[in-house]
This record gives C-alpha cells, sequence and structure tokens, in this order.
C-alpha cells in the first residue's frame, strides 16, 4: 500500500462519513431547506469519474472509499428530491 492511495483513501472516507450524516439529518427533519442540489451533483460526477481514475492511479483503497462517497451523494441527492418533491405537492 502505498501512503498517497491510503491518505486519500481517509479523506474518501471522511466526505462518505459527513455524507452519510447529512443523510441522517434529512431522515430525522424529513426535510430540506436552505441546501442546492448543484454542489451534490458536481460531487457526484466527480465521484463517477474517482471510479474511473482511482484504479487507473492503481489507488485501490481510494477506489473502495470512492464508492462509498457516490453512494453517500447519490443517497443524500434522492432524499433531497424526494423531500422537496413532498414538500412542494403539500
Amino acid at each position: 500500500m502505498e501512503i498517497p492511495d491510503m491518505i486519500n483513501a481517509a479523506l474518501q472516507l471522511s466526505g462518505a462519513v459527513l455524507t452519510f450524516l447529512n443523510i441522517k439529518r434529512i431522515i430525522e427533519h424529513k426535510e430540506v431547506k436552505g441546501v442546492s442540489t448543484i454542489p451534490v451533483m458536481n460531487w457526484i460526477v466527480r465521484g463517477w469519474w474517482n471510479l474511473y481514475y482511482f484504479p487507473y492511479l492503481g489507488q485501490m483503497i481510494s477506489f473502495v472509499a470512492g464508492i462509498l462517497v457516490v453512494t453517500a451523494n447519490m443517497w443524500w441527492l434522492a432524499l433531497m428530491f424526494y423531500y422537496k418533491r413532498k414538500e412542494n405537492s403539500g
């Protein structure tokens, strides 16, 4: 294992953990306020790119952590759309 891969994976993993905290908050409050979907979509696109790029670089630990980041961001975005739609229809 290379140190840069481990550091990058730790950063990816911390991003996933923080996003899961956002998911927890949305589920608890059952609403989304003051948050734009655009930054989340940007992180999702970057995350999908990383799922190609990390194996290309041979950074497999980062790749695994990147799967968690993409999954968390896609879940967060889905919840944002769900609760925004629910709010607008009610």
